[in-house]
């Protein structure tokens, strides 16, 4: 069942767009992996090149060592969700996914199962038009199952979910990634990430920037700091640079400390007497990290009210 996707120096252009300028990553089976970067990073590009949309001007994309054009019954290799909103509306959910087997040989009795899998059986004979975009999400994703899939690609599936539905979502891709699959999922909700990728690919202006497990890429963020909080902040700041820190105040009666762990800081404060209510090893969310490697990556910046006058 294990199944690879590879992308292997990419190239796109669209007229004088240069979208994607040597993408190159693997998904590995078994694993939940982030995809993130910018508007016009290239994500989507990559995405519908994975899955024969356009056709890229050099490089190519594997799904399990071959071509998505080369695949007999794709939705048995690979399933994806692009848009939750490309679903004739008119249609119930059960006739959209019925249409979708029909057209790669899959048995009817597939849907029902999917529907159940997406907690849409009990909305199997609505009208797709009325779904909330939540509900979209879900059918989408039910048609990306059909084919029992080794491989699964997910562009945005946490948009327009609720509480709940958000905690379904992070548990189902853990058990897809669980049962062995390899599991690409795109989003720009970083928390949301954090609490389920495995690993993650960081992409800007056409490129990876980034390829790490998630735990190592906010170690390197995190770079050992120490979030002191005292009423002696000058003594504070004079005993732990003398022994080698780089210590700075970033507000009253808080130091951030580098270059000593929390427990050397917490001696060295006790054994000068210098009082201290709090210290805390820093770690960085995946936000934060994602905003430190992509600065120089985004294209568009808006203004802040404040900056932009009237």
């Amino acid at each position: 069942m294990e199944t690879t996707i590879e992308v292997r120096d990419v190239h796109k252009r669209f007229g004088s767009v240069r979208a994607l300028d040597g993408m190159e990553f693997t998904v590995p089976p078994g694993q939940v992996t982030g995809f993130v970067g910018p508007n016009g990073a290239g994500k989507s590009t990559t995405m519908r090149v994975i899955l024969g949309l356009d056709r890229p001007d050099a490089g190519t994309a594997l799904v399990g060592g071959r071509r998505y054009q080369e695949l007999r019954t794709p939705f048995t290799h690979i399933g994806a969700l692009l848009d939750a909103a490309a679903v004739q509306p008119a249609r119930t959910a059960r006739h959209h996914l019925l249409w979708l087997a029909h057209s790669q040989g899959l048995r009817a009795g597939r849907v029902d199962e999917v529907l159940r899998q997406v907690g849409l059986r009990d909305a199997a004979d609505r009208r797709a038009g009325g779904f909330s975009l939540g509900m979209r999400q879900r059918l989408g994703i039910a048609g990306a199952l059909l084919g029992d899939p080794p491989a699964v690609m997910l562009d945005e599936p946490f948009n327009g979910l609720d509480p709940d539905g958000l905690r379904w979502m992070r548990g189902f891709l853990a058990t897809l990634a669980g049962e062995g699959r390899a599991v690409l999922v795109s989003s720009h909700l970083m928390g949301e990430l954090q609490d389920t990728a495995d690993h993650v690919i960081v992409v800007g202006r056409g490129r990876v920037v980034a390829d790490t497990s998630v735990r190592e890429l906010l170690e390197s963020v995190s770079r050992g700091q120490v979030t002191l909080r005292t009423s002696a902040r000058a003594d504070a700041m004079t005993v732990l640079a003398r022994a080698g820190a780089t210590v700075s105040s970033t507000a009253p009666g808080t130091v951030t400390v580098t270059g000593l762990p929390a427990e050397r800081v917490v001696s060295l404060l006790a054994g000068h007497g210098v009082p201290f209510a709090e210290v805390a090893a820093h770690r960085a969310s995946l936000e934060e990290a994602y905003m430190e490697l992509t600065r120089d990556a985004v294209q568009f910046h808006g203004i802040l009210p404040e900056e932009g006058g009237r």
